[in-house]
């Protein structure tokens, strides 16, 4: 299988600027190898510090499937049941309670929910839990009970009520960070030292973890903030180095190369390189609908770090126990049963097992669906295929 890699460099290429993008790394493969890889731009705007192959990204929610793969593998194992309350695993689950609303006083209301909250709500984001970045009423709950943000790595910061009930909806939230938690509790490891040692350690991820190392610091790329006048400049922005909880929904560092070798293990039906860490019926539920009759809606933005934010806006999108599955052809070239998500300084990635290929693109900058990245990111998934069909 081979690209026309001199029509993904001219999309990637010219999509680098001042008032376009700071810096890109972009990679595909096969089943069988990397048939695509460029890097294009600087590590920090106007530094002469160029992206590379190598570079270290903060990948953000990139790192759900991750963890979502290793509540998998536990489930795999027999130590999670995926449908069986998850406070059998972490008993403060059975304390979380359904947002109604807010008092006279501001402060919030709730009721019992009316089902307890499985593995597979956790997942596939039906549970009910939200993000603030796009939950006005999430803003509201938090500044009401001095809850931080998810990304400060506090405890706290998953003392959140449901806004529904188990399964009703879908809903995107601090689920996956749950999840994480679940990992560690049956597992007995740190979550990074799970990771480490049932993905990162077989599969040959060795520039991808919560802490970024001295090594992984010397390629560490900033990431930059879009101006109201389309101008980038550097935003002082860091997961924390010694958090009270490493998280699996969006805590992670790493390099194109590094997540191309996920997917790549995805595609190989949960090996790579001689080492499976997937059994295949695993990796077969990971490319299907796991939600039901619940449908990935749009991100409505409520806070200027995201636009609104929906892919393939009109194409019906469901979610598996990792993935957002497309249920139609795109115009991209990506077929029906396509995977993908994304991360939130503009990170993007897809997984199509039916062409079999995936691909990374990643960029380091606010907001999260950027007019200028997100086009861009499009416009590199339509090049591979035409590649592929040339």
């Amino acid at each position: 299988m081979k690209l026309n890699a001199a029509a993904i460099d001219q999309v990637l290429q010219t999509s680098v600027g001042p008032t376009k993008l700071p810096g890109i790394v972009a990679t595909v493969c096969s089943r069988e190898a990397t048939i695509y890889e460029g890097a294009f731009g600087e590590r920090l705007i106007d530094s002469g510090n160029t992206m590379t192959l190598d570079t270290v990204c903060w990948i953000a929610s990139m790192t759900k499937a991750i963890t979502s793969v290793c509540a998998v593998q536990c489930v795999e194992k027999g130590l999670i049941d995926l449908d069986a309350p998850a406070s059998a695993v972490l008993p403060e689950l059975a304390d979380v309670q359904v947002l109604t609303g807010f008092n006279e006083a501001g402060m919030p209301t709730y009721r019992a929910p009316r089902r307890a909250i499985s593995l597979r709500h956790l997942l596939t984001h039906s549970a009910g839990f939200s993000y603030e970045i796009w939950n006005a009423d999430i803003q509201k709950l938090q500044a009401a009970l001095d809850i931080p943000s998810v990304t400060t790595c506090r405890n706290k910061a998953l003392s959140l009520p449901l806004l529904f009930d188990p399964g009703e909806r879908w809903e995107y939230g601090i689920n996956i960070d749950w999840a994480g938690k679940m990992v560690e509790a049956v597992s007995g490891k740190t979550l990074s030292a799970y990771m480490h040692d049932q993905l990162f350690e077989p599969l040959g991820m060795q520039s991808t973890a919560f802490r970024i190392t001295a090594a992984m610091r010397e390629r560490l790329s900033a990431v930059h903030l879009r101006g109201s006048d389309g101008s980038l400049a550097a935003f002082p922005f860091e997961m924390p180095q010694e958090p009270e909880f490493e998280m699996g929904g969006g805590g992670l560092y790493s390099t194109a190369g590094d997540y191309l070798k996920f997917l790549r293990m995805i595609l190989n039906n949960g090996q790579l390189g001689g080492e499976r860490v997937l059994k295949p019926e695993s990796v077969w539920a990971l490319g299907q609908n796991q939600m039901g009759d619940c449908r990935v809606t749009p991100l409505v933005a409520a806070i200027p770090l995201t636009n609104d934010a929906e892919f393939f806006p009109g194409s019906t999108k469901s979610w598996s126990l990792a993935f957002q599955v497309n249920h139609e052809d795109l115009a991209t070239g990506r077929p029906a049963g396509g995977l993908m998500w994304a991360g939130l300084a503009n990170s993007y990635y897809w997984i199509d097992q039916k062409t079999g290929i995936a691909a990374v693109y990643i960029t380091q900058l606010f907001p999260f669906a950027d007019h200028e990245s997100l086009p861009t990111y499009l416009a590199f998934e339509a090049a591979v295929y035409q590649g592929l069909h040339a």
